[in-house]
């Protein structure tokens, strides 16, 4: 309700539960809750609050008793008080809370523990103002349950239900997943996680637990496959609250109910401190929620309408910051003066790629000619090189770099991997091999190119060299005798001196942010910069994503290249799947096993990989030669595997993920990917690329355990659709504006709330961030200032993300 100058707090607060009775204690009296009205007056009221905590966490009952008795209390002031005089009772002091600022330490929490903050500190939450912003990844929508009798197949559905019983079940060769019986007054239901044992220790007999997804049927029966699924654990009086409740990204051992509360306080203590940096004539246009708001019902939402307009309002925060910053840094290259003027070569281009085994396609010819357009201009050449696994990036890429070498210049390529830059190392070295025989050193490889007149010298920069190998690296690449260094991060720390860098070539660019890409060009004299992404986005959001980037575009595969086919094999399917590769085999063929995704760990991948190794050697293909490549074993041992896997002594190559990129054996016909629902969508499409490379047809086999709904809906469109970028809008398809899982988009700064589907967000983003920089650059004007203050906290994070 409106506050009046003259109104008292206490008569406001009356207005508020007179309206709160009439509307059944909903709590929607206040925008926001009556907690919000509550803490911001809380010394006024003191006196008149009685014993409670939270308004937000009373079911309706407990709602209702409270606010008789601060009636009551009310009722017995005399009317001056209520109407709007002061009274001794409204104002008593009583004992200061300690002020808390969303700057401080979680340590300063009231009532939170070591073991909890530790936790908290474990998911990157350090202040009081980071839970503030750690937003719900879900809600259980208590207001919406349903009862087992009504559930609908087809549909999505909450229910409330005591655990009956819960086992574990083999489902194939060392494959566990769960099922259990659940109920309610209304009858029983089945669930069953697939592939996920541990969730029959957690459903105990007698639990009370809260089920959420689409329903399914199994012989004329509803059941729940791979349901959401959260334990009571105490919180049953939330049932009652005809709300939407918000479940956490959390940790283990760290409860929902855990997190919940500390969450609370946090909103509680600090709400007030959030201060709304978009100017009010920009929010009123844009029809966008108050900040505060914003992030009250991105926690405690009305409703999924609400939900929706307080994530639009988050969203819109962070990919503004992102836009500015990206139309700033093409702002301030474009004017900060020349860049390095290469001269082309062009014969000497056309002798390297006459060398080659094969004929560019004219996708490749026409990016690789916008490329040496750009490289003799003195503005400093922003371009994206956009192409579908297997499209050839990589050759046009080499050409560019040797055209800058040639001209006079160092060239340098980023990956955001290590296994990356040593199989871009391997590739590179073995594009020029054709120009003439190559010298090698440990981590080096020169090739004669009789248009230079010198060899050409590759080497590799990695994190993980020798100190004493990484110093000569250094100083090798300090004097000019390396022409193009290929490493990771490494590449931008201080210690790098690139001397005579002409162009920077950053791989899988959707990897990394803004300002990775930007300290890799400030090595030089302002160099060109290629980014290149095997990764499809559509072009429309490629656009707004990478606005200060000219986008080329590769999109037409090698000619002779047949379509792979692809099937989604179920695990009763397993030695079917085995036996085609064995057929395929016999024909002369060779084939990928690529391992589960076993969590982000190359250690346990490549334990995992080992392990598998042994499996198949001895129980599935004793007669064959089986290879094995992962992520722990040495440049020199890769190079060994690859070379035997390229040379038909390998017939089967069992690997982890390292695969995804960047290796090319045209002779093998069959992926076969284990695990693949562990998996998305662009990646199982990045090895499906490893095959189809050479004359004979190929073929990619999805294996997976999980049959659930969402799984197989999206290994059907792999199997359906093989063009990448038709892959890449079906994910945003998928993933639609529904979306609510993801909290960090790779490549991008931390995105909490906003998504790359988010392509109406993105334009009107973009549009507001090209506005406020045209007019006022410096955020000096008066309605600028807090968005000023706002964006330069967010350049220091990537800044410090950066480095």
């Amino acid at each position: 309700p409106p506050m009046g100058s003259d109104a008292s707090k206490s008569g406001v607060l009356a207005d508020i539960l007179s309206r709160e009775r009439a509307t059944g204690f909903q709590d929607k009296t206040v925008i926001g809750g009556l907690d919000r009205f509550v803490q911001r007056w809380s010394d006024e009221l003191a006196p008149l609050l009685g014993e409670i905590t939270s308004y937000s966490i009373l079911t309706p009952r407990q709602r209702e008793r409270w606010a008789a008795s601060a009636l009551d209390r009310l009722s017995g002031l005399p009317a001056s008080d209520v109407e709007g005089g002061k009274s001794t009772r409204v104002t008593a002091s009583r004992p200061q809370r300690r002020s808390l600022s969303k700057e401080d330490g979680l340590d300063r929490l009231p009532r939170v523990g070591a073991q909890t903050i530790a936790r908290l500190k474990r998911m990157g939450l350090e202040r009081v103002g980071d839970l503030i912003y750690h937003f719900p990844n879900r809600h259980n929508d208590f207001a919406n349950v349903t009862k087992v009798s009504q559930l609908r197949p087809g549909e999505q559905h909450t229910i409330v239900v005591t655990v009956w019983e819960a086992s574990g079940t083999a489902t194939g060769r060392r494959r566990k997943s769960t099922q259990a019986v659940l109920g309610d007054e209304t009858g029983n239901v089945r669930a069953v996680w697939f592939n996920q044992p541990w969730v029959a220790r957690e459903l105990r007999p007698g639990t009370e637990v809260v089920i959420s997804g689409k329903v399914g049927v199994f012989r004329g029966q509803p059941v729940f496959e791979s349901p959401e699924h959260e334990l009571l654990e105490g919180q049953r009086e939330l049932l009652h609250t005809g709300r939407l409740v918000p479940v956490y990204p959390s940790t283990e051992r760290l409860t929902q109910r855990t997190l919940r509360r500390t969450v609370k306080r946090a909103l509680d203590a600090c709400l007030d401190q959030l201060v709304d940096f978009l100017p009010d004539e920009l929010r009123r246009r844009t029809g966008l929620m108050h900040l505060q708001e914003a992030v009250v019902q991105a926690h405690y939402p009305e409703s999924e309408q609400t939900w929706n307009a307080a994530r639009r309002r988050l969203a819109f925060d962070e990919l503004l910051l992102m836009q500015l910053a990206i139309l700033q840094r093409k702002r301030a290259w474009q004017e900060e003066g020349r860049g390095p003027v290469i001269e082309v070569d062009r014969s000497a281009v056309r002798k390297f790629l006459g060398s080659l085994d094969f004929e560019l396609t004219a996708a490749q010819i026409r990016s690789l000619d916008e490329i040496l357009e750009d490289l003799p201009r003195a503005a400093p050449m922003g371009r994206l090189l956009q192409g579908d696994v297997g499209s050839g990036k990589t050759v046009v890429a080499v050409a560019a770099k040797l055209a800058a070498v040639i001209g006079g210049y160092q060239t340098a390529l980023m990956a955001p991997t290590e296994i990356l830059a040593e199989q871009h190392f391997i590739n590179v070295s073995g594009l020029l091999a054709g120009s003439g025989g190559p010298s090698e050193g440990e981590y080096t490889i020169s090739h004669e190119v009789p248009s230079l007149g010198r060899p050409v010298t590759v080497g590799l920069l990695l994190g993980s060299l020798p100190k004493r190998a990484k110093e000569e690296m250094h100083e090798k690449i300090a004097l000019g005798e390396i022409d193009i260094v290929i490493g990771t991060h490494a590449l931008i720390q201080a210690g790098v001196d690139i001397p005579r860098l002409g162009l920077v070539v950053v791989d899988e660019q959707h990897r990394f942010g803004v300002m990775q890409r930007g300290a890799l060009r400030d090595k030089g004299e302002r160099p060109h910069l290629l980014a290149m992404s095997a990764t499809p986005i559509p072009r429309s959001l490629a656009l707004t994503l990478y606005g200060d980037l000219d986008i080329s575009v590769i999109d037409e595969l090698p000619a002779g290249r047949l379509p792979i086919r692809t099937r989604w094999v179920e695990a009763s399917r397993r030695e079917a799947a085995y036996e085609f590769v064995r057929k395929q085999v016999a024909t002369g063929r060779q084939a990928f096993i690529v391992c589960p995704l076993v969590e982000e760990s190359e250690a346990i991948q490549s334990r995992a990989a080992v392990k598998e190794h042994d499996r198949l050697s001895t129980a599935v293909f004793p007669d064959l030669s089986l290879g094995l490549l992962h992520g722990r074993m040495s440049l020199g041992e890769k190079e060994r595997v690859m070379e035997m896997f390229k040379g038909g002594e390998i017939d089967v190559l069992i690997s982890t993920p390292v695969v995804e990129v960047g290796i090319d054996v045209p002779n093998a016909t069959v992926m076969l990917i284990d695990g693949a629902d562990r998996f998305g969508l662009a990646q199982l499409h990045q090895f499906r690329g490893r095959v189809g490379r050479g004359a004979h047809q190929s073929y990619c086999l999805l294996l997976t355990d999980a049959a659930g709904g969402d799984a197989r809906e999206r290994l059907k469109i792999v199997e359906r659709v093989g063009d990448g970028f038709r892959l890449a809008e079906e994910d945003l398809r998928l993933r639609g504006p529904g979306d609510r899982m993801g909290t960090r988009q790779s490549g991008l700064p931390d995105l909490r709330m906003a998504r790359v589907t988010d392509q109406d967000i993105l334009r009107l983003a973009r549009r507001e961030a090209a506005k406020i920089l045209a007019a006022d650059p410096g955020f000096h004007r008066e309605e600028h200032r807090p968005l000023g203050e706002a964006f330069r906290a967010y350049s220091a994070d990537l800044t410090d993300e950066a480095s």
